[in-house]
């Protein structure tokens, strides 16, 4: 995958409410969707979706599932 920061929203290096976009793209240029990395949650915008519109998984869920066996 190739990935781009589209806008860092970053203060005293901590990820702020507004979080960070990262822009996902396949290693060819197709443009795949946004991931927002955020202080409560990460949230999956598939191609054009908005960011209310997206899926969000809080980082305890996350954590959980990537510790699940």
């Amino acid at each position: 995958m190739k990935l781009s920061i589209k806008e860092l929203n970053v203060k005293d290096l901590n990820v702020g409410s507004n979080g960070t976009e990262f822009e996902v793209r396949e290693p060819k240029g197709k443009y795949l969707g946004k991931l927002f990395v955020t202080n409560t949650k990460l949230i999956w915008c598939k191609g054009k979706t908005d960011k209310t519109n997206g899926k969000g998984l809080t980082w305890k869920k996350f954590i959980d599932m990537m510790e699940e066996k």
